[in-house]
């Protein structure tokens, strides 16, 4: 299983918000490249960013920080938050990123994500953030009456990479992934699924490693240093390598 450490943006700075919840956020560095560097310096063969302002607000606000990470490391990254355009897919694959994660237009304009993921093959991830199971968008702002599994099967024959898995009511709190709804979405579609909220112990990583998932995303613990990067990467992989 794939294990990408994420770097969460808002003002050019590293942080991690309780919930999605703008009010509730912890600053855990001012040079994001530099944390950047030390995940890979530590093992990390992928990283997950996320620009919180764009998820929010549709801008690109941290876009130099972005620019910054890519040029400091070399290993795939991908991005999501605030992609609602094609002239922004193009500046951001530009820059070198390896895909983006699109969420709320995916969810609002399906139409429109379709001609993207066909425009750009295996470039472009669905995020599907989920409250109670249901989808939510505009930065975690608003929850629709739309399953998030009925969703993800309605997109799963795009060409697109991954759908990014994120249960809202878990991110950012160090309770525990909702393993059950992360199953049920594995099992229902075809296209890789990535996890992503609650993982608070190294526990929590191995569960999630033996469900039919491609990758699981960690931030808040590995900031917290609940556990090293090291006894991360070893969990993800049953096996015994940390690849």
């Amino acid at each position: 299983m794939e294990l990408w450490p994420a770097i969460d943006l808002r003002g050019g700075r590293c942080v991690r918000l309780a919930q999605g919840d703008f009010a509730r956020e912890t600053v855990y560095g001012e040079d994001p490249a530099s944390m950047a560097r030390s995940w890979i310096d530590g093992g990390a063969e992928r990283l997950h960013l996320v620009d919180l302002d764009g998820a929010r607000d549709g801008t690109q606000a941290n876009r130099e920080s972005v620019r910054a990470i890519v040029e400091a490391i070399d290993v795939p990254c991908q991005l999501g938050g605030g992609i609602r355009s094609e002239e922004t897919i193009r500046e951001l694959l530009d820059l070198g990123l390896s895909r983006l994660i699109v969420g709320t237009l995916g969810v609002k304009d399906p139409e429109w994500f379709g001609k993207m993921c066909r425009a750009y093959p295996d470039k472009l991830a669905l995020g599907i953030d989920a409250r109670d199971g249901m989808v939510a968008t505009d930065g975690w702002e608003t929850t629709s009456q739309r399953s998030a599994i009925s969703l993800a099967q309605e997109l799963e024959s795009l060409p697109m990479a991954a759908i990014i898995y994120t249960d809202i009511a878990r991110d950012g709190t160090l309770s525990g992934p909702n393993l059950e709804q992360l199953a049920e979405m594995a099992s229902a579609v075809d296209v890789p699924v990535i996890a992503s909220g609650g993982i608070g112990s190294i526990a929590d990583i191995a569960a999630v490693a033996e469900l039919p998932v491609a990758g699981c995303i960690v931030g808040k613990a590995l900031y917290e240093g609940t556990f090293t990067l090291e006894e991360a990467l070893a969990a993800s992989d049953p096996a015994g390598s940390s690849s």
